[in-house]
């Protein structure tokens, strides 16, 4: 049952990409070349669906965040900086700026993204502590580092303003990423 929740939801993600939310069902189904009826013995409801989407597009982002943490060839600041950032290969195409129009029309998937940008972050934490401890990272208050990234990716959720100024996701993240790290990174005088 795992590999057909695994295939609907990779399609899931690539109707998702074509059309934002407002693909249908019917998408979905000439996409995977199965029938609706199937897809429906494994999420009911299209809504049920978009969950599982969430969730599984930030489990993702945690597998490609555990093999960033766990790539030895980095620096603490050149993990930090890509965990702040990490998108799975795919997903950089996914304009996930489309998500507010979720608040409106389905106010429990938006939730479960708020909820998931808001937990797990104790890896993360940890990064920025040790960067703190090597002098990589300059001394900063952690909540408000996490508060501004957080802040600006519901942002981006909540309103539309990346699709009305032509931002592609992906770049906003790394904007913000880029303008976060340059303020928490430690520089040898003269490079700034």
């Amino acid at each position: 049952m795992t590999d057909i929740k695994n295939l609907i939801l990779e399609g899931t993600i690539e109707v998702f990409r074509e059309k934002g939310l407002k693909f249908t069902m019917d998408d979905l189904a000439r996409r995977l070349g199965m029938s609706k009826k199937t897809i429906y013995t494994v999420y009911k409801e299209k809504e049920e669906l978009f969950l599982a989407m969430v969730d599984y597009v930030f489990d993702s982002i945690k597998q490609s965040e555990q093999e960033i943490l766990e790539d030895d060839s980095l620096s603490t600041v050149e993990k930090l900086k890509n965990v702040l950032g990490v998108l799975p290969k795919g997903y950089r195409e996914i304009e996930f700026g489309q998500l507010y129009s979720l608040k409106d029309k389905y106010p429990t998937i938006y939730c479960q993204v708020e909820k998931r940008l808001e937990t797990g972050w104790e890896k993360t934490i940890a990064l920025i502590e040790q960067g703190m401890q090597e002098g990589a990272i300059r001394p900063v208050s952690i909540p408000i580092v996490k508060i501004m990234l957080e802040a600006s990716i519901e942002r981006f959720f909540q309103r539309d303003v990346l699709a009305q100024n032509q931002i592609a996701y992906a770049d906003a993240l790394d904007g913000v990423v880029g303008i976060i790290m340059k303020g928490i990174e430690m520089r040898e005088p003269g490079n700034r």
